[in-house]
């Protein structure tokens, strides 16, 4: 038997002893905004969600009367997407079509989802909003950047109505609407200058060094449309985390190629695999050593 043939029989050997769940990421964990699933206790659910409670650079935060504005100035490329909507048990989710982004030093995030919390889960100067919508951009190698728009009660706003007048009452499937489109554009305000800062994802698994955009000036949603969303959900927001070391930033001071750092599944998965390398490695020394003695 080659050395070559003894080394691979060895890792495969070890692969399914050890298990698929060794190079793949863990079943999600059940979680919600109340109870014993709550935010305050998602940290405690699974190893996977640890940074919720462990981490130090968590969202949402409360921005306060003196964090720095950023002048409008966001490289934004969105086009309309079909309606593809979703409520996925833990908020309504609309999955955008691809061609859609936002630029960040250079690189470019594509939009892959926008989705909406009641009540606000960032706070300015303590107080929330009925409601946020977050845009959810991530670029090929897994760095997220996402867009806060703040949602206050005034006028109606067409530009949410395709969204409100398809909204699924109980978790499913996602659903195409046929004909109808929405354009992440017109879901912004007017305004767009902009706060900046690292934060994380706002649901479990809690991952950091995700960049933060949070628009300064809120859209508005009439009672009505407000209403609709919250006869869904009225609670799927988490508390403000504490920002600990973080300043609010502004773009314009950072360098060009400032962004954020990885994250996500991928690093332990090749950990893993690291490991399973190196073992497999040992033991085709020890065989081969225990075969030459022989």
């Amino acid at each position: 038997m080659t050395k070559s043939l003894r080394f691979g029989i060895v890792l495969i050997v070890l692969l399914f002893w050890l298990g698929p769940a060794t190079v793949t990421a863990s079943d999600p964990v059940h979680w919600g905004y109340e109870g014993e699933v709550g935010p305050e206790h998602w940290g405690d659910l699974s190893p996977d969600y640890a940074a919720c409670s462990q981490g130090l650079e968590q969202s949402p935060v409360d921005i306060p009367a003196t964090a720095p504005v950023n002048p409008p100035g966001l490289s934004l490329s969105y086009q309309p997407s079909v309606l593809n909507i979703v409520n996925n048990g833990h908020a309504i989710q609309v999955n955008y079509d691809q061609g859609s982004s936002l630029k960040i030093g250079g690189a470019t995030y594509p939009l892959v989802q926008f989705h909406l919390h009641s009540l606000s889960e960032h706070t300015l100067t303590g107080a929330h909003t009925p409601m946020e919508l977050h845009l959810v951009h991530k670029d090929a190698g897994g760095h997220v950047a996402v867009i806060g728009v703040m949602i206050a009660e005034g006028a109606e706003n067409p530009a949410y109505e395709p969204i409100l007048a398809h909204l699924p009452a109980e978790e499913g499937e996602p659903q195409v609407i046929n004909g109808v489109t929405v354009n992440a554009g017109d879901l912004l305000p007017a305004d767009q200058r902009y706060y900046r800062y690292n934060g994380s994802l706002t649901t479990p698994p809690c991952t950091e060094d995700v960049t933060w955009f949070v628009m300064a000036a809120p859209v508005e949603l009439s009672t009505e449309q407000i209403a609709a969303f919250q006869s869904i959900y009225n609670k799927n927001y988490r508390p403000v985390q504490p920002l600990n070391e973080r300043t609010f930033l502004l773009t314009s001071a950072l360098p060009p190629a400032v962004l954020p750092g990885t994250g996500g599944a991928v690093a332990p998965i090749l950990t893993a695999l690291a490991g399973l390398w190196l073992l497999a490695a040992v033991l085709h020394t020890v065989l081969n050593r225990h075969q030459t003695a022989g």
